[in-house]
């Protein structure tokens, strides 16, 4: 309710879009791969969604889809290469101010994490909760995982286990300095 001058009184709606909650995340994780990429440091991409097409429109000369479907499961949103090793991750968002529920990451994700790492390739979450970033590593996720029945990781386990990012106006969210860290690269020449 908003109160204007002469006693006149409105009710104010602000109509909130949940849809690109992600968006913001997402834009400071590919600031820091085009700053790597220019750098390069690292070779790190977000991967379009697998999407099969059915029926195409075309509009003063282009192509508009109007009918499609999901191809595949899709893994997780960035891979690539750095120092010579392959890197996956995710990025995800909670609402929560108390934990990360596990539900956000699906099955077949959890699946390929697990996969990823015994492949030998370094993979992680990359989580905001609480207006904070982390790097979650992939083993450190898995063995939460196995080791508890519960449905959801703790703020205070993605606190201690996890690696708080920051935004840098330059670099974006950096966040390859915790990947040296996870991966054992520190001792590796950039």
């Amino acid at each position: 309710m908003l109160n204007y001058p002469n006693k006149i009184k409105k009710d104010y709606k602000k109509n909130i879009n949940y849809g690109n909650r992600g968006m913001d995340l997402e834009n400071m994780i590919n600031e820091a791969n085009e700053y790597y990429l220019e750098k390069n440091m690292a070779l790190i991409y977000k991967k379009p969604t697998p999407i099969g097409i059915v029926k195409v429109s075309y509009d003063n000369n282009k192509q508009k889809i109007k009918d499609a479907y999901f191809a595949t499961q899709s893994t997780l949103d960035y891979n690539g290469l750095y120092k010579g090793k392959y890197v996956e991750f995710d990025a995800k968002n909670t609402e929560s101010k108390t934990s990360f529920p596990i539900s956000n990451v699906h099955l077949h994700q959890i699946k390929h994490i697990r996969r990823v790492i015994e492949h030998g390739g370094i993979v992680f979450l990359i989580i905001r909760i609480k207006g904070l970033i982390f790097l979650l590593n992939g083993p450190d996720f898995i063995s939460f995982i196995d080791n508890t029945d519960r449905k959801s990781i703790p703020f205070d386990y993605i606190k201690e286990k996890g690696y708080l990012l920051e935004y840098n106006y330059i670099k974006g969210l950096d966040y390859l300095k915790y990947v040296d860290l996870i991966g054992g690269l520190n001792n590796e020449k950039n």
